[in-house]
Protein backbone atom coordinates (compact mmCIF):
# COMPACT_ATOMS: atom_id res chain seq x y z
CA UNK A 1 0.00 0.00 0.00
CA UNK A 2 1.22 3.23 -0.98
CA UNK A 3 0.73 6.61 1.21
CA UNK A 4 0.74 10.47 0.25
CA UNK A 5 1.00 12.94 2.27
CA UNK A 6 0.63 16.91 1.59
CA UNK A 7 0.46 19.58 3.64
CA UNK A 8 -0.07 22.99 2.74
CA UNK A 9 -0.09 25.98 4.76
CA UNK A 10 -2.54 28.80 4.60
CA UNK A 11 -3.88 32.05 5.61
CA UNK A 12 -7.31 31.32 5.57
CA UNK A 13 -9.93 31.94 7.76
CA UNK A 14 -12.10 28.59 8.82
CA UNK A 15 -15.13 28.91 6.45
CA UNK A 16 -12.77 29.69 3.36
CA UNK A 17 -10.08 26.98 4.29
CA UNK A 18 -12.91 24.72 4.42
CA UNK A 19 -14.37 25.92 1.14
CA UNK A 20 -10.82 25.18 -0.10
CA UNK A 21 -10.84 21.92 0.93
CA UNK A 22 -14.14 21.06 -0.42
CA UNK A 23 -12.78 22.24 -3.84
CA UNK A 24 -9.49 20.12 -3.53
CA UNK A 25 -12.19 17.00 -2.79
CA UNK A 26 -14.47 17.75 -5.32
CA UNK A 27 -12.04 17.26 -8.04
CA UNK A 28 -10.34 13.99 -6.85
CA UNK A 29 -13.62 12.67 -6.22
CA UNK A 30 -14.66 13.50 -9.74
CA UNK A 31 -11.23 12.70 -11.32
CA UNK A 32 -10.74 9.60 -9.33
CA UNK A 33 -14.58 8.41 -8.57
CA UNK A 34 -14.43 8.57 -4.33
CA UNK A 35 -17.49 9.16 -1.87
CA UNK A 36 -16.41 12.10 0.26
CA UNK A 37 -17.88 13.52 3.61
CA UNK A 38 -16.93 15.94 6.65
CA UNK A 39 -16.62 14.54 9.57
CA UNK A 40 -15.94 17.75 12.00
CA UNK A 41 -12.79 19.60 10.25
CA UNK A 42 -11.72 16.19 8.51
CA UNK A 43 -13.06 15.73 5.02
CA UNK A 44 -12.66 11.83 4.96
CA UNK A 45 -12.94 10.20 1.20
CA UNK A 46 -12.45 6.84 -0.43
CA UNK A 47 -13.61 3.69 -2.94
CA UNK A 48 -12.38 0.35 -3.37
CA UNK A 49 -8.15 1.01 -3.36
CA UNK A 50 -8.18 4.50 -2.26
CA UNK A 51 -9.00 6.01 1.01
CA UNK A 52 -7.87 9.63 2.79
CA UNK A 53 -8.72 12.46 4.77
CA UNK A 54 -8.20 16.64 4.42
CA UNK A 55 -7.73 17.98 7.88
CA UNK A 56 -7.93 21.44 8.26
CA UNK A 57 -5.57 22.33 11.37
CA UNK A 58 -5.86 26.09 12.05
CA UNK A 59 -3.29 27.57 9.27
CA UNK A 60 -2.47 24.30 7.45
CA UNK A 61 -4.60 21.42 5.41
CA UNK A 62 -3.25 18.20 5.70
CA UNK A 63 -3.60 15.71 3.07
CA UNK A 64 -3.26 11.88 3.77
CA UNK A 65 -4.28 9.27 1.07
CA UNK A 66 -3.29 5.55 1.15
CA UNK A 67 -3.38 3.88 -2.34
CA UNK A 68 -4.18 -0.04 -3.03
CA UNK A 69 -1.92 -2.23 -5.04
CA UNK A 70 -3.39 -1.31 -8.40
CA UNK A 71 -3.07 2.26 -7.52
CA UNK A 72 0.32 2.27 -6.11
CA UNK A 73 1.07 2.57 -9.87
CA UNK A 74 -0.51 6.00 -10.24
CA UNK A 75 0.89 7.70 -7.16
CA UNK A 76 3.50 9.94 -8.30
CA UNK A 77 0.94 11.35 -10.86
CA UNK A 78 -1.55 11.57 -8.29
CA UNK A 79 0.20 12.99 -5.80
CA UNK A 80 1.59 15.82 -8.33
CA UNK A 81 -1.59 16.38 -9.43
CA UNK A 82 -2.99 16.78 -5.90
CA UNK A 83 -0.07 18.83 -4.49
CA UNK A 84 -0.80 21.57 -7.59
CA UNK A 85 -4.30 21.74 -6.43
CA UNK A 86 -4.19 22.19 -2.69
CA UNK A 87 -1.71 25.05 -3.83
CA UNK A 88 -4.04 26.88 -5.90
CA UNK A 89 -6.58 26.46 -3.51
CA UNK A 90 -4.74 27.45 -0.94
CA UNK A 91 -2.57 30.32 -1.59
CA UNK A 92 -2.64 33.46 -0.02
CA UNK A 93 -5.35 35.90 -1.98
Amino acid sequence: MSEIRIVQEHSLNPEQARAAAQQVAQRIAAEYGLDCKWDGDVLRFGRSGVEGDLSLEGQRAALRIRLGVFMGVFAPAIEAKVTDKMRKVFAPA
